[in-house]
């Protein structure tokens, strides 16, 4: 029997690529999301088959899906089921006040790189954490890596509903190692409980820092 060859345990010269695409397909599908998607086309074909094959299976996927549809599927996956939730620091932290501080924790880390977000961006949303990643290949494979669990999941819940997200989910995985025990068992945990919930009144809200200064202005 053939064995699989491990996923890369660091960054590769194709994960900015990769992680770059991945970022596009999960945006909201607006007005510019055609231009994303050729995009995608071009940089698909170079990559490796486990994260190239599933990113053409969603192009396939939308591109035969009026745009109105894909839009209102959009919302009704992301914005409505709590179990598809793309803000990762949610699996780990739920709505809770540690949520807050891991955060603050993202929002420092891209500063510390240069980058300042929209007003309009959480700094957690999958689509910002891989764009990140894309620019930032060292910290942000970090980053992805610390999600493993709560991006398994998601994936998972992608695929239970059908979603065709789901694809580009399980390309993102195939940039990142495989899970290992501690994983398996943080995503059997999700799975079975859900995220945190606030403990009110056993822990003191979190006493959190001013922002910090971007160093490089806008991105």
């Amino acid at each position: 029997m053939k064995r699989r060859n491990p996923r890369p345990a660091r960054p590769q010269p194709w994960h900015p690529y990769a992680w770059q695409t991945q970022s596009l397909l999960l945006g909201y599908p607006d007005d510019d999301f055609p231009a994303r998607l050729a995009l995608a086309h071009r940089a698909a074909p170079a990559l490796p088959a486990p994260v190239r094959q599933p990113l053409l299976a969603f192009l396939t996927d939308v591109e035969a899906t009026p745009a109105d549809d894909l839009a209102a599927a959009y919302v009704a996956t992301f914005d409505h089921r709590k179990r598809c939730c793309p803000y990762l620091t949610y699996y780990g932290h739920g709505d809770t006040r540690k949520r807050g501080l891991a955060l603050l924790r993202l929002k420092q880390t891209y500063a510390a790189a240069g980058w300042r977000l929209a007003d309009d961006e959480l700094p957690d949303h999958l689509a910002v954490v891989l764009e990140f990643a894309a620019a930032e290949p060292a910290v942000g494979h970090g980053l992805l890596t610390g999600h493993r669990a709560g991006l398994e999941l998601l994936r998972l819940a992608l695929a239970d509903d059908g979603s065709p997200w789901a694809a580009v989910l399980a390309s993102v995985s195939a940039t990142l190692p495989a899970l290992a025990g501690d994983d398996r068992e943080a995503v059997a945990r999700l799975a079975a409980g859900g995220p945190p919930e606030e403990e009110v009144g056993r822990t003191p809200y979190p006493q959190f820092l001013p922002d910090p200064a971007f160093p490089g202005g806008t991105r």
